[in-house]
Order: structure tokens, then C-alpha cells, then sequence
């Protein structure tokens, strides 16, 4: 039978094995929800790099470039990380590189072992969930955290797809038991319990609240994203 483990921050990663794992890499505030936002609106690919300066290079090349740090745009780029911006119509059939604090960082420590890196938010939940019944391999769910700490709606996040998919796969690891046993906990209210967690106090501070309450939604769209050479597309 399968297993689907959890890793708490990028930082324990090398205690994982990921030899014949996918990672779900999981930023919900906010670099997965606004991947899996732009894809589903039309953009084409988007490239994440764990620098400023490899996505400025990227921008120079003609990309559109996203970029932020301490969950503030960075000056000289094209997009914030703020789901709304990967709405707008301009964006539809666009190439975009993209570097946040946390997640983007994330998905450069998993891409050289894993089988496959997919990504996940709580907006494309019940297609991630489909997409892992259908696949071979055990999974590792890379919560992003907070420059190396854990926090609560990434872990959120790995508890609602473990218990999702507790039917076919072996669920071992204390991690993975910790995290559904909180989504279960917080399920009928997540807003309400992430209410006093770090970074909602952090982007809160910024004025983000609508970019919290929209995060935090479930199922609104149907696609995957899946990382193929070095940019994340819709899988087919």
C-alpha cells in the first residue's frame, strides 16, 4: 500500500526518502493558491525560482516576473503574490517567472529527488486528491512554513489531504497524524482557526485580508499543477 508522509517545513527535508515519492508542495499564504489561481485562468506556464535575482534574469528575458519577500512585492517587478493578481485577463496565454519567501524555495529542494512535484491549495483540493489515487507512488506533502518553521495552514492544508486520501494510503508518520488530526479539528471553520496564527497576523499587519479568507476556499478550481522541465503547467 502507498504512504502519504508530511513534512513540516523544507528545513527536515532530508530526513524524508523521495526516491519513489511525488511531493505536493503546499504555500497557502500565498505562492501555491496563486499558482494554482494563474494556471487556472489561463496562464500559460509559471516558472518558480528560489531567487530574486534568477527571476530578474527571467524578467530580462521577457517573462513576466512575480517576486516577493516578507510577503511584499519587491521593487521592479511585474506582480505581488496576491491570488487576485493572477486574475487579470492580460495574463491569459503568458509565460510567468515566479520567486516568493517560502515557496518557490520549497519547490527547488524537492525537484532533484522527487518523481514528480505537483501543487497543492486548498483551491484545487478535491483535483489533487483524484490526480494521488490515480498515481503509483507514495507521497510526501512539503508544507512550506515560514523560513524554516512550521506553521498552521500549511500543516492545515497536509491534514485535509491526508485525510482525504486515508482510504489508500498508509498513514504512519506522527507528522501526517498531527496535521489531520488539526484539520479535523478546524475543518468547519478554517478561517476561524488559523485567526491567530503568525502569518495571518503578518499579512494582516499588510492589509491582505481578502487574499486569506479567498486561500482558504476549497475546490473552486480543477486543475493540477505539475512541474515539467523547470515551469509548472496544467497537467493534461
Amino acid at each position: 500500500m502507498k504512504q502519504l508522509d508530511v513534512c513540516l517545513t523544507p528545513d527536515l527535508l532530508h530526513l524524508h526518502k523521495l526516491d519513489n515519492c511525488i511531493v505536493v508542495v503546499a504555500d497557502i499564504f500565498r505562492a501555491t493558491s496563486c499558482m494554482v489561481t494563474g494556471l487556472a485562468y489561463g496562464v500559460k506556464s509559471i516558472t518558480p525560482v528560489a531567487t530574486v535575482e534568477e527571476c530578474k534574469l527571467l524578467q530580462e528575458k521577457g517573462y513576466i516576473a512575480a517576486a516577493e519577500r516578507n510577503a511584499q512585492m519587491v521593487a521592479g517587478f511585474d506582480l505581488d503574490n496576491s491570488p487576485f493578481s493572477f486574475m487579470n485577463e492580460r495574463l491569459i496565454g503568458s509565460h510567468i517567472a515566479m520567486t516568493t519567501t517560502n515557496g518557490t524555495l520549497s519547490i527547488a529542494k524537492a525537484r532533484p529527488a522527487a518523481v514528480k512535484i505537483l501543487v497543492g491549495a486548498f483551491l484545487n483540493l478535491g483535483a489533487l486528491v483524484n490526480q494521488l489515487r490515480s498515481e503509483p507512488y507514495d507521497v510526501l506533502v512539503l508544507c512550506a512554513g515560514w523560513k524554516g518553521r512550521p506553521n498552521l495552514e500549511d500543516t492545515l492544508y497536509a491534514g485535509a489531504l491526508a485525510e482525504a486520501l486515508k482510504n489508500e494510503f498508509m498513514i504512519l508518520e506522527d507528522s501526517t497524524i498531527m496535521a489531520q488530526r488539526m484539520y479535523l479539528q478546524g475543518k468547519d471553520n478554517l478561517l476561524s482557526y488559523v485567526a491567530n496564527s503568525s502569518h495571518v497576523r503578518r499579512l494582516q499587519r499588510l492589509g491582505i485580508h481578502k487574499d486569506i479568507s479567498y486561500s482558504l476556499q476549497t475546490d473552486l478550481y480543477d486543475v493540477v499543477p505539475v512541474l515539467r522541465g523547470s515551469a509548472l503547467v496544467a497537467m493534461d
